[in-house]
């Protein structure tokens, strides 16, 4: 019998870990893309498997950044011309040029700054989206589990690749209660990942404020003027920022 208080305290502890140990990493990241966001960038968010959950709580939500747009695997085929069947396979995020595919799908900037979501941290689609803005000069951040991507034989991890690693606490394997068989239930990456995404959000709001500008986060739809308040805010990014599929 599995003891569901059990998965409340891991949680507890993964949360307590990521505000005690990541903070000033956390302060670290928001400055970047602070700079990336005043010097008119816009934040490129990408994960792909459960991961997308994280990029996707970055992008297009009341409260969050405007200037903030989601890369995915989906890209392929709602913006190029793969069938929506080429990307039902879960493996798919494996596959050698995928994130360059997804890349040249987009309108990215020179200004612009990536945060790369990933648990393992090892995909081949992460690490390639990493290589792509590392080369090509932009700034990377990555949330990813440091005690999983440690036990990958791989020559290259996304890890490697970020100019700042944000851990998300989570154990090898991501689930965090065993089972008798030497499985386990219960992952934490998406719980502690969108923990981060709101902290960076949070940094980087307070930095606009110690600027004295107005935050740029959109208002909730389903109030009075939010709609009209949004579109302003939005109002120069055209493609930059693809919200009808967020």
């Amino acid at each position: 019998m599995i003891d569901q208080n059990a998965y409340a305290e891991t949680a507890r502890n993964a949360v307590n870990r990521v505000l005690d140990a990541e903070r000033s990493v956390i302060e670290e990241a928001g400055g970047l893309i602070f700079a990336a966001l005043r010097a008119g960038g816009v934040l490129q968010a990408f994960g792909t498997g459960h991961s997308r959950s994280v990029a996707l709580e970055l992008v297009g939500r009341a409260g969050g950044l405007v200037a903030a747009n989601q890369l995915g695997i989906r890209d392929v085929a709602y913006y190029g011309d793969a069938s929506p069947r080429d990307i039902l396979d879960p493996k798919i995020e494996r596959e050698p040029g995928l994130a360059l595919r997804i890349w040249e799908l987009a309108d990215i900037r020179p200004e612009d700054v990536f945060v790369i979501i990933s648990n393992s941290g090892g995909n081949a689609s992460i690490v390639e989206m990493a290589r792509l803005a590392r080369t090509r000069g932009h700034r990377v951040i990555a949330i990813t589990s440091r005690a999983h991507t440690a036990e990958l034989s791989v020559d290259e991890r996304l890890a490697d690749l970020a100019d700042v690693v944000i851990d998300n606490g989570a154990p090898y394997g991501d689930a965090a209660l065993p089972l008798p068989d030497g499985g386990a239930i219960c992952p934490v990456s998406n719980l502690t990942g969108v923990l981060i995404a709101q902290l960076l959000v949070a940094e980087v709001a307070g930095r606009f404020l110690a600027a004295g500008q107005a935050p740029p986060v959109f208002r909730s739809a389903n109030t009075p003027g939010g709609d009209a308040y949004n579109d302003r805010l939005l109002e120069g990014y055209g493609s930059r920022v693809r919200l009808g599929d967020a």
